[in-house]
């Protein structure tokens, strides 16, 4: 059997009193598209940081393409692209000057790997000469990826990669991610954006320190394995300890302009007539109907679950 592009057995990372990552264990394949997913402070960063080399675990034993992280650290930052969460490029130079220094370090050149970079960097040539500091949050990120992979690494960490960017550009990235994938290059991402989940190959679903889960997106979706209700509203935290106070109820969540819940084993409730009782104390432009869960829903869940 390959051995997997990386490995981890019970890593654990403490800052003072507060485990940011608690005997964490997974492996990814190689050309593997694989997502943590998580809210801030989940521990995302810190495992990232361990498995690139830069803080040392507390305990446990991680390998990159299979070296360790620690005795072999140098062997592992020649074998894998780093994007670290916030922008970390040389601002006073320009979008050439940046690239061709990550090159230099890794002791390659532009042209030698252009063809690795070309679909991202064709994006940034007509602005070349400008300063890293002047491009939009769009353009740092594909700058900041095009560097990361300018000395065809084996492996890919990204954290957090997408977050303060618009709309538009979060999809553009997710393609080309799928297209360095396709290379055989494996890749580690890190989000809090749930909706990215379904992009990935295979998810670890993280908090305070620990992964819920690890599955294909959509098997952790199957997993879920209650009644879930979603009603739209205009007052929804008015409406959210309305419910509350219902026994039957087990789990209400607010999710924008609608609010989920879930009922008590063997509980069903109809949603026509919990429709009508809103109504009559008072609601208006209510709906309540039956959802399916989406990966958030599974998130929210696990949560209220003592992680394995």
């Amino acid at each position: 059997m390959t051995a997997p592009a990386v490995w981890v057995e019970n890593i654990s990372k403490k800052f003072d009193r507060v485990k940011a990552v608690d005997r964490v264990s997974f492996a990814v394949q190689k050309g593997e598209l694989f997502g943590i997913i998580g809210p801030d402070g989940a521990g995302k960063t810190t495992l990232i940081r361990i498995l690139t080399t830069l803080l040392l675990p507390d305990e446990g034993k991680a390998t990159v393409a299979g070296y360790d992280v620690i005795s072999s650290y140098k062997k592992v930052r020649h074998l894998i692209g780093y994007m670290p969460g916030r922008f970390s490029l040389y601002q006073d130079l320009s979008v050439e000057e940046n690239l061709e220094f990550y090159a230099t370090v890794f002791g390659t050149t532009i042209s030698e790997n252009y063809e690795l970079v070309r679909d991202i960097y064709k994006h940034l040539e007509p602005f070349k000469n400008r300063l890293a500091g002047k491009l939009s949050g769009g353009m740092k990120q594909k700058l900041a990826l095009s560097c990361a992979l300018i000395h065809k690494p084996e492996l890919l960490f990204l954290d957090e990669p997408t977050t303060g960017v618009d709309a538009i550009s979060r999809i553009e990235f997710w393609d080309m991610l799928k297209r360095l994938k396709k290379r055989g290059i494996s890749i580690i991402v890190s989000t809090p954006y749930m909706d990215e989940a379904l992009r990935c190959d295979r998810v670890a679903l993280m908090q305070e320190g620990r992964f819920l889960d690890i599955d294909e997106p959509e098997k952790i979706i199957g997993k879920y394995d209650k009644k879930l209700y979603s009603i739209h509203t205009t007052e929804p935290y008015l409406l959210m300890e309305n419910l509350r106070e219902n026994v039957d109820i087990q789990s209400v969540i607010p999710f924008g302009d609608h609010v989920h819940f879930t009922t008590r084993k063997d509980v069903e409730i109809d949603p026509g007539d919990l429709q009508e009782a809103l109504i009559a104390k008072g609601f208006k432009d209510i709906a309540v109907k039956i959802i399916k869960p989406g990966i958030e829903d599974c998130f929210m869940d696990l949560m209220n679950i003592e992680p394995q």
